[in-house]
């Protein structure tokens, strides 16, 4: 098995250097191969003192600058991969010493730097040489290994590094898989730019010299190519990252060599026009010819590279390495197109495109995205545009965003500079990408769909923004086309998410609020083609959008980006532009207000009245406001007079609050017309119901929609203002009598009514809560709620269901609001404020819930309409909802609770997340009370159950096993922390035990219980009781067990045997179910198995002599007599609890003496240890809260 190479801060050069000269075979071949390299080997030590002194006074100033003091033994220790480490301001000094020493000794230059890859590598080991004389040796080959030596357990990595052999030796670490390149940390974060630099700036300083040598160059791409091609990741990364930046150097030299080349070219030409003989044309063609040798030197290393070391890592199996090719070669395309930009190069970035990591597809984009900016490099693309189009296209769907955007961005290019490749679907594919929910995607294709609509309409788009003052209806097109397109959008598009994504790119247009209301407010007979009215539609919504982003200045909800600070420059922006439109809107807003509204166009009005909560009021003087927001107000007041939809009332609403801000001078003047406008509604109202009582109770039609319109004006306001001054709840509960009286009061009327009582209460109570309110008013508002209570009471069995239903949410409200209001501190009422509903109140609400919330899908409703089922089912969950909030809030009794959570498996689809919670808060609240209320809703079931199948009831039918299920998943509901429930269970198994044994069966003593057969219910709560709870609910359930029935084992008495040898297991995973849905799960063999199994446990049990006995006799048998069959102790466990200590013991002792004393039963001598170190949590008192939980009387 190869091993990732092991990591090292620090390789000591001292034994790099011993190892170099050890006296192997392979050394003894060097010297007396080549007496040339022993000598460079002799010089290179001689050296290495003085060359390490030299890098270390250039590191030692870095160091210092860092807060780092080395002593004097670890300056001999530089090399010049530390160097690389520490940082770049020593880069150019060590790059110019190592040059000096190459021309002075270049193999021991070399062997410094091919150290400097392995230990760059992260290779913690040894680097040995050997020179070889003959290439073609047959031992060379054999010699090229990489190798693990299993007896060492040492890694080896031998090849050929010309002129030498070198061999790599480190410790095999299956536990480091990092290295330099990959650590993080102070010291590593910035490695990789470091020796990128290195070697970028190594080529730059060779580039005249040496690198054309023949011999730097060459040793190192083949030190490069060997390391490449290693099975250890370490080694291919390093070296792969460094041969492509050797590339990119390399191809920077080209491009020096062939602007020289140029020069001298054009040097030569001048040189010979003149027809004497010129030495200096000489020269000059002596030095073109040295430059074409350089080229073609260069251009054999790039080729080496390229086939050596990138054809083989492009496709490697680690994304780092495929992610460095790609990105490199993108480089070289751009730099060196004329070269490296054609379609056998292009291939390997199109292939990539399908690469499984999104790292490596991200690279090849950025790539592409540097080509296609040029529009001279993107005439050299067609073949790949054509290809590999609808791969882009398709990775605009990528599932990570930033490749998807760096996508859109390549497709938005192409656009600009080789439109023609996109076709219309194309185009179409991109356009939806706007209304995605993600912001950085749907930014990328705003930007695209603002050159495909915007860009073309005029040559230049910018030239508009300075002549927008002067024009102010310059944007009309590009506004006319934003609708086309936004109304042609398939799908339920979002205004709100178009105008954000092209709010950075086409601000100038989505601002241009001028040229908005001039389309909207133009003239059918002005003679211009006027805008139909879905044109209309789409662009009061734009409009709108681009209100609220410019005042809120945050994306619409689902795009939001988490808490973004708020730059300066963009809350100045912010600032500026709700100023802007609050200048514009207020005055052109009762235009369009007066114009559509009259018109009925419902869709605009309610976006138009939305308008002023963005507008910013506090900077305007208070002349300047009287005259334009008295126009609006009028207006505003005309709309309440005329319409009656719901949602334009209320947001006439919401503007009367808006402007009415304390803060803001106009709430004086808006406070008049509110007061001005509720007296005209309240006086119609009372008209009206005056009409109506003088006529005894007779409503026509006419009067009866005169009502209703006054009465849902007046109630959407009173929603939100005061309207308490009129006193209209003497006036509706005149008008609710009446209808209970007569019974001839349309239901809307009535459904009014009831809300504009309710909204009066609420104001009254929330008066009263501040503390300003006197006596009288508190007393006459206990009155009042409880009065409208209880003719909300009366409506719950009105023959209308919309009216019941508005009466039992409002009840449910009010019983929630006041049923925790106390009297404030001071007060003087003697009669409670609270209101606490009765227990005939309580049964009459679920009641309600049980005949109009748990009824069969559609019951009553044969239409099938999708949107109508959605809409009742909705309203039926309201219900629910409403009245488990009376149980979370203990409004009601918990135990009334038990009729809610009985439904929770037959209506789990429908209710399931409200049953769950509730039940889950009402735990909470208290845990015994709960299991009370859970055992109560299996009883009721199981009652039910029998009452329907009599006395031979099945339990292997679907309604008990509904049961059962139903018991399980109350038991899941618990958790797994036993102790918290411990009191609860014990709760919920007395009154399960006391409920099964209850009656007598009529046919007689021998026969089982009626009830029997809910203890295979009640077995479903055993894995939830502690082991030792379980024995104390054992010797409470044989204080209902008598001999016979503990003699009886045939298949009606199952039940009693089940639970009591689930009570007995103390093994959780041997609880023995009976659940028909369990036993169908299991495979014929293991149904055998189980089967025989406990055939098995009862014969034991009879052999044990459990039949026939007397009472006396059944006594002395304890339970532990049965556990050595189900849970055999250990042979050390009897001594370990003997070591337990002598008064634990003892107190256990005693309490088990008392509990089955009181039981009937015998004691317990010996408990075993509670499972998984619970029994040290349980406090000596746990055990006695549970025996008194189950000693309480039979009742």
């Amino acid at each position: 098995m190869i091993a990732e190479p092991e990591l090292s801060n620090k390789v000591s050069l001292q034994k790099e250097n011993e190892s170099h000269s050890e006296p192997d075979n392979d050394l003894e071949n060097q010297r007396r191969g080549s007496a040339g390299s022993l000598s460079s080997w002799k010089r290179r030590r001689r050296s290495q003192s003085e060359k390490s002194r030299r890098r270390a006074s250039v590191c030692s100033h870095q160091d210092r600058r860092n807060g780092h003091c080395q002593r004097d033994d670890d300056i001999e220790a530089v090399t010049l991969f530390e160097v690389v480490r520490m940082g770049k301001s020593a880069m150019q000094s060590v790059v110019n010493d190592w040059i000096e020493e190459y021309k002075q000794d270049r193999d021991t230059a070399l062997l410094d730097l091919i150290i400097f890859f392995i230990q760059c590598s992260g290779c913690k080991g040894m680097v040995t040489a050997e020179v070889f004389q003959n290439m073609h040796s047959p031992d060379i080959r054999r010699k090229m290994t990489e190798e693990f030596d299993e007896e060492t357990g040492l890694q080896y990595k031998k090849f050929m590094v010309y002129p030498w052999i070198l061999n790599v030796t480190w410790p095999l670490d299956l536990d480091s898989g990092d290295y330099p390149l990959t650590m993080s940390g102070p010291y590593w974060k910035k490695f990789k730019s470091n020796f990128c630099e290195f070697l970028s700036v190594l080529i730059q300083h060779c580039q005249y010299t040496i690198i054309h040598d023949e011999y730097l160059m060459d040793t190192v791409i083949s030190l490069l190519t060997g390391l490449s091609d290693s099975q250890v990741r370490a080694f291919r990364h390093t070296s792969t990252l460094a041969a492509m930046k050797f590339m990119t150097a390399l191809i920077n030299v080209t491009l020096s060599l062939r602007v020289q080349l140029q020069n001298s070219q054009r040097q030569c030409e001048v040189e010979m026009f003149d027809k004497r003989p010129n030495r200096r044309l000489e020269t000059f063609l002596q030095k073109k010819k040295e430059i074409i040798e350089k080229q073609e030197n260069i251009e054999n290393l790039m080729n080496a590279i390229f086939k050596g070391i990138f054809l083989h890592r492009y496709r490697d199996a680690l994304p780092e390495i495929r992610a460095i090719c790609i990105e490199e070669i993108g480089i070289w395309m751009k730099s060196c197109s004329d070269r490296f930009l054609t379609d056998s190069y292009l291939k390997y970035v199109g292939w990539t495109l399908h690469d499984k990591q999104s790292d490596v597809r991200l690279k090849c984009l950025i790539g592409l995205l540097g080509l296609y900016s040029d529009k001279e490099l993107c005439s050299k693309m067609d073949l790949f545009t054509c290809r590999f189009k609808d791969r882009i296209i398709s990775m605009t769907l990528d599932k990570e965003s930033e490749v998807a955007v760096q996508a859109i961005k390549v497709l938005t290019l192409m656009l600009e500079n080789c439109e023609e490749f996109l076709t219309s679907h194309d185009c179409e594919q991109l356009y939806q990408l706007v209304y995605s929910a993600q912001r950085p995607v749907a930014l990328a294709a705003g930007e695209f769909l603002h050159r495909k609509l915007f860009c073309g309409l005029e040559s230049d788009v910018q030239d508009e923004v300075p002549e927008r003052k002067e024009k102010p209806t310059c944007n009309l097109n590009h506004l006319l086309t934003l609708v086309n397109f936004y109304q042609e959008s398939e799908g339920n598009a979002q205004s709100a998410y178009l105008v954000d994504s092209l709010w950075d790119c086409s601000a100038f247009i989505l601002k241009d609020w001028e040229s908005m209301t001039a389309l909207l407010l133009e003239d059918e007979d002005s003679g211009k083609e006027a805008l139909t009215t879905l044109q209309k539609k789409g662009l009061v919504e734009i409009m709108l959008s681009t209100i609220r982003q410019a005042a809120e200045g945050h994306p619409p909800g689902g795009r939001c980006l988490g808490k973004k600070i708020q730059m300066t420059k963009e809350r100045k922006s912010q600032i500026d532009d709700r100023a802007k439109l609050t200048e514009h809107f207020f005055v052109i807003l009762p235009q369009l207000l007066a114009k559509y509204s009259a018109d009925g166009e419902k869709v605009i009005t309610v976006n138009l009245l939305q308008i002023p909560q963005y507008f910013d009021l506090e900077g305007y003087g208070t002349a300047q406001l009287e005259k334009h927001l008295d126009t609006l107000l009028k207006q505003l007041k005309e709309i309440v007079e005329e319409q009656t939809d719901s949602e334009i009332l209320e947001f006439c609403s919401k503007t009367y609050l808006v402007l009415s801000n304390e803060e803001w001078a106009t709430q004086d003047q808006v406070d008049s017309a509110k007061h001005q406008l509720f007296d005209q509604l309240v006086t119609r109202f009372n008209r009206v119901l005056r009409d109506f009582l003088h006529k005894g109770g007779q409503f026509g039609d006419t009067e009866s929609y005169q009502m209703w319109c006054a009465l849902k004006r007046i109630t959407t306001f009173h929603n939100a203002h005061d309207i308490t001054r009129w006193n209209l709840l003497n006036s509706t509960c005149k008008l609710l009598k009446r209808a209970l009286e007569n019974g001839n009061v349309p239901e809307q009327i009535i459904v009014q009514a009831i809300l504009c009582s309710y909204y009066y209460i609420m104001w009254q109570l929330s008066k009263v809560s501040e503390g300003d309110s006197s006596k009288s008013v508190k007393v006459s508002l206990r009155k009042q709620m409880r009065g409208f209570c209880h003719i909300c009471r009366q409506f719950l069995n009105n023959p209308s269901s919309t009216v019941k239903e508005q009466a039992f949410i409002i009840l449910c409200d009010l019983l929630l609001v006041f049923s925790h209001e106390e009297p404030p501190i001071g007060s003087e009422m003697v009669e409670p404020f609270a209101y606490i509903p009765e227990e005939s109140l309580q049964t009459e609400l679920v009641t309600f819930v049980l005949d109009h919330v748990f009824i069969a899908r559609d019951s009553g409703h044969p239409d099938n309409d999708e949107e109508c089922k959605v809409g009742r089912l909705h309203k039926r969950r309201n219900l629910l909802a409403a009245f488990c909030k009376l149980i979370v809030f203990s409004v009601v009794e918990m135990d009334i609770a038990a009729d809610i959570f009985k439904q929770y498996i037959k209506y789990y689809i429908d209710y399931g997340d409200i049953i769950k919670e509730t039940l889950s808060r009402t735990r909470q609240i208290d845990k015994i009370q709960c299991a009370k209320t859970l055992i109560q809703s299996l009883k009721q079931l199981f009652n039910e159950l029998l009452q329907g199948q009599g006395s031979s009831l099945d339990r292997w039918s679907q309604q008990f096993t509904s049961i059962k299920d139903l018991a399980r998943r109350f038991s899941l509901t618990f958790g797994l922390d036993q102790l918290k429930t411990r009191e609860a269970m014990a709760m919920l198994h007395k009154n399960g035990i006391e409920f099964a044994f209850k009656d007598e069966n009529p046919k007689g003593k021998g026969q089982p219980p009626p009830n029997m057969a809910f203890l295979d219910i009640l077995s479903e709560f055993s894995p939830k009781l502690l082991k030792t709870d379980k024995r104390t609910v054992f010797n409470y359930l044989e204080r209902f067990v008598t001999d016979q029935m503990a003699a009886e084992n045939g298949e009606e008495w199952l039940p009693l045997i089940l639970y009591r040898r689930s009570l007995l297991d103390c093994r959780d995973d041997d609880t023995v179910s009976t659940n028909s849905s369990d036993q169908s799960a299991l495979s014929p063999v293991q149904a055998q198995f189980k089967s025989s199994s406990l055939k098995r446990r009862l014969q034991t049990e009879d052999s044990n002599g459990h039949v026939g006995l007397n009472e006396e006799q059944h006594a002395k048998i304890s339970p532990r007599s049965l556990m050595p069959q189900l849970t055999p102790m250990g042979p050390g466990e009897d001594e370990k609890q003997r070591v337990h200590g002598t008064k634990e013991h003892s107190l256990e002792t005693v309490r088990m003496q008392s509990l089955s004393s009181e039981y009937g039963t015998t004691t317990m001598e010996n408990t075993d240890k509670l499972e998984d170190g619970v029994a040290t949590k349980l406090a000596e008192g746990d055990l006695d809260d549970v025996n008194e939980i189950l000693d309480i009387d039979n009742d």
